[in-house]
């Protein structure tokens, strides 16, 4: 195990016992929280010279995969902090990272994500709301649908489009401090699923500087591809991962042990059958999301970029097959389970609250979205390279 996975899994204990009282009550898992604060988990993408782990995408994988098996609103809440800091690391400038990630690496500093807008979803790429400026101050005004664990953010990633005269495709993302913004929640969150990542809608105003803005103004569709997306679509992958694989692990012990239901018998096919199709549908997640997780390594390592055609269409597979699959497989861990240990909510293992968090998953980021634009692509690229091996990733304009 890596030293992240290490940490999480010494943390998965109190993650899970704080997880209950999260889903029923909808509310933020302050506990967990602060126990991954406490254990610099917070920090784990940023760079030792600021007083970070110095982890990289692979570690925020690893640990992912462990806290979500103890918590899985816990672990997106986390794992999508970890997606924004990965951006400021990579694209902020040099004055707003010296401020910003020695303050993540020291004391916690959650940073949510504000990229939901009315009238166009969750669309990334786009913005309505557009930065005003004036005697270099940028005047941000914002109404986002959806700002996972706003209320307890103590900064925010804000997508805005660049200006009044520019198209919605021309989108800069700024940084704003919780001093630096007023922000007012004006719905509550009481979903089926996920009910701890309180991710209500909210109301942001405030003012930033204009050194605030990652990467080039207009330009946050270079920081998307490079970074939020992978890091976005491989976190959130690793987190329902987790899930399931923490279903299976406990329905599994049920089953082995002296309080097995007298509805399951070990030594039947379809029970045997039923494990077996789940363990695939997980072995085939995992393998897949292992795969990817290369091949984003090998293209940073040799400064090859993420926007190709075909490894575009691999990214979002991988987002829209784990998506279905871990829920498929939890679906089918409910089915074996039955009445009493799949379907009650105080059932001995946790099978109904990880059936209702996986449902999330196909709509986090909707799937429909993401078939069409991966059929689109396909009409350009076909078939594309299935098998190919991330190691064999080229620098761009290798052997031309």
């Amino acid at each position: 195990m890596t030293k992240a996975a290490v940490v999480a899994a010494e943390l998965v204990p109190v993650l899970a016992r704080h997880a209950s009282k999260a889903d029923a009550d909808a509310e933020f898992p302050r506990d967990s929280i602060e126990a991954l604060r406490t254990a610099g988990l917070f920090g784990l993408l940023v760079p030792t010279e600021y007083g970070g782990m110095g982890g990289d995408l692979g570690d925020m994988i690893d640990a992912a995969i462990v806290l979500a098996g103890g918590c899985l609103s816990t672990a997106m809440i986390w794992a999508m902090h970890c997606q924004q800091v990965d951006a400021v690391v990579r694209h902020a400038g040099g004055r707003l990272r010296a401020d910003l990630l020695p303050r993540i690496a020291a004391d916690g500093y959650y940073l949510a994500s504000v990229t939901t807008e009315p009238g166009k979803g969750a669309h990334l790429l786009t913005a309505n709301s557009v930065i005003v400026t004036t005697d270099q101050q940028l005047l941000v005004r914002r109404n986002a649908p959806v700002v996972t664990g706003g209320e307890f953010a103590d900064g925010f990633l804000v997508t805005m489009r660049a200006g009044a005269d520019e198209p919605p495709n021309r989108v800069s993302l700024v940084y704003l401090d919780r001093s630096q913004v007023e922000a007012e929640t004006v719905r509550d969150w009481n979903a089926m699923g996920l009910r701890g990542t309180r991710s209500v809608a909210m109301v942001l105003s405030g003012t930033a500087s204009a050194d605030q803005v990652i990467g080039a103004a207009g330009g946050f569709r270079a920081v998307a591809v490079d970074s939020m997306i992978p890091a976005g679509h491989l976190a959130w992958s690793a987190c329902w991962l987790g899930a399931a694989r923490a279903a299976l692990d406990s329905l599994a012990s049920l089953i082995r042990s002296a309080d097995r239901p007298a509805s399951i018998n070990p030594d039947s096919d379809l029970v045997r059958h039923r494990l077996a199709r789940t363990r695939v549908e997980l072995e085939l997640c995992g393998a897949y999301l292992l795969h990817i997780r290369n091949e984003v390594a090998n293209r940073r390592r040799v400064g090859r970029g993420m926007d190709e055609y075909a490894f575009q269409i691999k990214l979002d597979t991988l987002k829209v097959a784990c998506s279905e699959l871990t829920f498929s497989a939890v679906d089918r861990l409910v089915q074996l389970g039955g009445a009493m240990t799949g379907y009650q909510r105080d059932a001995p293992v946790p099978l109904e609250r990880h059936f209702r968090d996986l449902r999330s998953a196909s709509l986090n980021y909707s799937n429909d979205r993401l078939l069409t634009a991966i059929g689109a692509l396909t009409l350009l690229n076909g078939a594309g390279r299935l098998a190919e091996d991330p190691e064999t990733v080229q620098e761009p304009g290798h052997g031309k």
